[in-house]
Formats: structure tokens, sequence, C-alpha cells
């Protein structure tokens, strides 16, 4: 079996959607369950709009493999599985209650340059799910899913009268 694209690292276009998506989520008027992180709330709207495309199955085998491919820059992530149901479940460590633990807290420019620290799991894992649906998907089904998940927000770099940017 050829590794080659477990050791790449995430495309810039896929860390800079899954950092803007994470900063939407933390941002102001998000509400959540007590103890529910950012990247949390984003791995799960992805989870329940994809799964009402594709399936449970189909979520679960594609956030396997986006989960394998971040294990490759962040081994950290060796503790963490993916469950039946697409649910992602840590073993004591990083994730210990899915991804209830990683905080919004990302240094966009420490990421672009590979330099990884303590939380940054949530943007690599968030990431490689993104490139995954963009490859399997096309472009226009994966920003569907996006937009039918965040109606509100908008997912370019132009300003929308409709709601915040992401």
């Amino acid at each position: 079996m050829n590794d080659a694209g477990l050791n790449m690292t995430t495309p810039p276009k896929m860390r800079d959607l899954a950092y803007r998506l994470l900063a939407y989520e933390a941002g102001p008027g998000e509400t959540s369950e007590p103890g529910q992180s950012a990247t949390f709330r984003v791995y799960e709207k992805l989870r329940l709009s994809l799964g009402e495309l594709a399936g449970t199955a189909a979520f679960q085998s594609l956030a396997s493999r986006a989960l394998a491919m971040a294990r490759s820059e962040i081994p950290s992530l060796r503790a963490v599985q993916v469950s039946e149901d697409g649910a992602l479940r840590g073993l004591g460590q990083g994730l210990g209650q899915g991804l209830s633990e990683f905080g919004p807290q990302i240094d966009l420019e420490r990421d672009r340059a590979g330099e990884h620290r303590a939380g940054d799991e949530g943007i690599v894992v968030v990431a490689r799910l993104l490139g995954l649906l963009l490859i399997f998907l096309g472009e226009p089904i994966t920003l569907s899913l996006i937009r039918n998940a965040w109606p509100d927000a908008t997912f370019d770099d132009r300003s929308s009268e409709k709601g915040r940017n992401a």
C-alpha cells in the first residue's frame, strides 16, 4: 500500500476553510452545550450534513480516512478513533470526550507554516475531512453541504449582507 498521501500536509485552502468554520463556531452568538468546543460543533455539523446525503457508513469511512491522514501530521491523534456512527472518541488523551477538548485557539500563520501546537488537532482533522469531501464529492456538493450546515454564514472572501463571514 502506498501511503504517500498520508505524509502530505493538509492543503492550505482546506486549512483556511477549516479555520473559518472553527472561528465561526467560536464566535459570538453561537450556542452550544456546556463543554462543547467549536471543533466538536464543526465536526458534528459536518457529520450530520453528510450523513443526511450519503449515510452514516459513508461518513464513518471518510472520517476514518481523514483521521488516519491527520495522524501523520499530529501523532497524538493515535489515541482517537472514529466510532461506527462517525463520532470521534478518544482514549483519555487529546480528544478525551470526542472532540470536546479541542479549543478554538488557532494560530493560522503557524498552522500554515506546518508548526503544530497543543489544540491544533481540531483544525487538522476538520481540514483533512473537508479535503476528502472535496475530492470525492467535488466543490459544488461540498460547498452545498457546508451551506446547509451553516446557513447564516458565508464561506468566501466577499462580505455578505445575509450572514456573518466564516
